[in-house]
């Protein structure tokens, strides 16, 4: 590097023997302000986006297989064509509906009624790792439990053709021959008759008069003698019914009943807002809102007990307040499909690689009606404005360092402006453009290079304090009650790398200004 290096040093000395002059110091602090600030933010913005991932990913799957359709009864062989494809480490069904969560006088609407399959569930969400102490999933599943049978639809439900029996297109087919000639015998003999005696009239049936009383049979056990109600007929009936708990016996009492109850998990805040504890009795009713058709029509809400064996804290309010963990069996009991799930969900080995492995599947299957999405899919908005959120914040940031790189424009520019006497003399004596030229390029890049590294170490240990302080959110707001900071090497790397080029392409103008001046432009003032 020779004497080029020494000027450098030389000129960022103040001329009362201080070691870095004023303006240089300025322009170090600059960068080292933008640095660390950019850093601390990227580390910040960061840990959202892990946090948010992980939380995410915690409570779901990688991959999802949904079907446009009300019912998925072919899950299993579906499940049969996936579980072989490369990556896929883990696969279960899943329901989910919203439902209304009851315990006493504390009711929580809008819970989101997750059924799993307890054998498979594990292999595919990370639910056991976030279970409080005291919870288990033992007894999820009840022994011996099945799937619910699929309802009878006498339209869609007929029974097999035996073989020779002619097909049946109509109501009226299914009548046997001579039922079914009989009743068309008959019609068309009332017909004839009727064209035959067009004057003929009906039978009328003999009316009472008004005021004549009406006997009427009421039958063996019908009520005898004054069936008037105590207090007369203006009496006023009690606001509740109290039914007798022969009639109706509320399994909740009974400590031996709800022993004997499927289990629930639930969310942390969703067991606060209910006052639940574990071994509780919860109740669980199907909503009445929306469709709710059964074989004979329109089904009434539907609710069950459960009893409470675990509570899970995935550190995401949005999951802990409106999420429910049951046994699979019990969820599809809720509505009168059968053995019909929600869709299927996959682990995968690499979750950067679940894009991929959603569109195999895709083209796997083969079938319009089955649609896979990968969890960067089934949470799109949310990762983009995360990611919105880190780039823009990001470019904010590294103004601070570009309004940095002036400073050192203007720091050099000074430089010049009071060594031209030097540098026309180095020139005289015959110094080369491009050493004057390497003179103030390494001026900026000791700049850039002391005040990077001093961001750096400045941004890592504000990052290390916020780690330590973990600094309180509101879970409300923010969905996490702590911010999170993630130190990833490759954005300390990328950062300091972009200060020191800023502080290069700063230099330029100054360190050229310098080569090109001439000797004679230098003394002309002397």
């Amino acid at each position: 590097m020779g004497y080029p290096l020494s000027l450098a040093v030389r000129y960022m000395s103040s001329k009362k023997g201080a070691n870095v002059s004023v303006g240089t110091a300025f322009a170090m602090l600059g960068v080292t302000l933008g640095v660390a600030a950019l850093v601390t933010v990227m580390s910040v913005t960061g840990g959202f986006q892990e946090q948010f991932r992980d939380k995410v990913l915690g409570v779901n799957a990688h991959v999802l297989v949904l079907k446009y359709s009300i019912s998925f009864r072919e899950y299993r062989d579906v499940m049969k064509k996936i579980e072989n494809v490369p990556g896929v480490i883990g696969i279960a069904p899943f329901t989910i509906n919203p439902m209304m969560v009851t315990k006493g006088p504390r009711t929580a609407t809008g819970v989101l009624l997750k059924g799993v399959d307890p054998d498979k569930m594990p292999s595919v969400l990370d639910l056991p790792k976030h279970l409080m102490p005291g919870g288990s999933l033992e007894g999820l599943r009840r022994p011996g439990a099945k799937p619910p049978e699929a309802p009878h639809d006498p339209i869609f439900d007929l029974p097999p053709k035996k073989s020779g029996e002619p097909t049946i297109h109509s109501e009226a087919d299914a009548l046997d021959g001579g039922t079914k000639m009989s009743l068309l015998d008959a019609m068309q003999h009332e017909v004839d008759e009727e064209a035959k005696h067009p004057d003929a009239s009906f039978d009328v049936v003999a009316q009472p008069a008004p005021d004549e009383d009406v006997i009427v049979d009421a039958g063996a056990g019908a009520p005898v003698g004054d069936v008037t109600p105590d207090g007369g007929y203006a009496s006023v009936l009690p606001a509740d019914d109290d039914i007798p708990d022969s009639i109706d016996p509320d399994p909740c009492t009974n400590p031996e009943a709800v022993a004997k109850l499927p289990g629930v998990v639930l969310g942390k805040t969703l067991s606060k807002t209910l006052d639940a504890k574990i071994g509780d009795c919860v109740q669980i009713t199907s909503p009445a809102v929306g469709i709710s058709f059964g074989a004979g029509g329109p089904r009434p809400p539907i609710a069950k007990q459960f009893r409470v064996i675990a509570m899970f804290d995935a550190g995401f309010d949005q999951y802990d307040s409106k999420l429910a963990y049951t046994d699979l069996y019990e969820a599809q009991a809720f509505y009168d499909e059968g053995d019909s799930v929600t869709g299927i969900e996959m682990k995968v080995s690499d979750i950067d690689d679940a894009s991929r492995i959603s569109k195999q599947i895709d083209k796997l299957l083969a079938n319009s009606v089955y649609h896979t999405m990968d969890w960067k899919e089934l949470n799109h908005g949310l990762f983009t404005a995360l990611l919105i959120q880190q780039i823009g914040m990001s470019v904010v940031l590294a103004l601070i360092i570009v309004v940095a790189a002036f400073t050192v424009i203007a720091t050099l520019i000074m430089v010049v402006l009071e060594k031209k006497k030097e540098i026309a003399l180095l020139k005289a004596l015959g110094a080369k453009d491009d050493a004057i030229l390497r003179v103030f390029l390494y001026q900026g890049a000791i700049i850039g290079l002391v005040g990077t590294t001093a961001g750096l170490l400045l941004g890592y240990a504000c990052c290390r304090g916020l780690i330590a302080y973990a600094f309180p959110l509101d879970p409300k707001v923010y969905f996490i009650s702590s911010l999170p900071v993630l130190l990833r090497p490759n954005e300390f790397i990328v950062t300091g790398t972009f200060a020191i080029l800023i502080c290069l392409v700063a230099t330029i103008f100054p360190a050229l200004y310098a080569a090109r001046l001439r000797p004679s432009d230098g003394l002309r003032a002397e």
